[in-house]
């Protein structure tokens, strides 16, 4: 693990229309059926002034700690000053610090190990903005790599 700050940063893609859940595996259904739509419809590449390639996914809104509802969005980085097509939202993530954290394996059980190893350990998280990058890494879903930013107090 190790701390990072970030600057603020803009991304544009799906956001969940209502604020999910981890019990009960509410999440998991929810946030895969928006994974599905982003994919099966092309969205990364409708996404204008892209600034990369990658993927984030991220988890924000929170309305406590991680057992309590939040909202999730999936999208790419992009210039700041890009307005969101019809049909897509943006969402612009503060300058904050982070814990950043690797998930490294099959897919998607090492990116829920990664999860529960988190929610278990000593990171004092802030709960603002957490998110995952998706790249070159992650395409191979059987040896994985995905880097876990996980908002932190400094």
């Amino acid at each position: 693990m190790e701390k990072a700050k970030l600057p603020d940063f803009k991304l544009i893609g799906l956001k969940l229309d209502r604020k999910t859940t981890n019990e009960g595996g509410q999440s998991n259904i929810e946030c895969g059926n928006l994974w599905k739509k982003f994919e099966t419809e092309n969205f990364a590449r409708r996404i204008p002034n892209k600034l990369s390639d990658e993927i984030y996914a991220v988890y924000f809104d929170y309305e406590g700690d991680h057992t309590q509802p939040f909202s999730y969005f999936i999208g790419c980085r992009v210039e700041i000053d890009t307005e969101a097509p019809q049909g897509m939202d943006s969402l612009t993530i503060p300058e904050q610090s982070y814990t950043k954290v690797m998930a490294k394996g099959k897919m998607p059980d090492c990116l829920s190990n990664t999860w529960q190893d988190i929610w278990r350990s000593n990171i004092e998280r802030s709960y603002r903005h957490d998110f995952e990058i998706y790249d070159d890494r992650s395409k191979d879903w059987s040896h994985a790599e995905v880097d876990i930013f996980v908002s932190s107090k400094e």
